[in-house]
């Protein structure tokens, strides 16, 4: 593996586990080191923080927090 590349990965933890649960990135990254952007948007798949990952758990609190305020409002009645 590049150098260069095993160095950004010591450097981003995160990214080095993602590596480590997906061994065959070490194959990728050693043909291709320009694939680390193509590994970060899979980390962030696999993290789950993608745009449309975070919006979906604000909005699953938001409705249990909607939930809690409408069992609370059924108790005082």
């Amino acid at each position: 593996m590049n150098e260069n590349v095993y160095n950004y990965l010591q450097a981003n933890p995160e990214l080095l586990t993602f590596v480590r649960y997906n061994p065959i990135w070490y194959r990728y990254l050693s043909r291709d080191p320009d694939k680390m952007f193509e590994l970060e948007k899979e980390a962030k798949i696999f993290y789950g923080k993608t745009f449309s990952k975070r919006l979906e758990k604000f909005s699953e609190h938001v409705h249990l927090a909607t939930m809690l305020v409408q069992m609370s409002q059924a108790m005082k009645d």
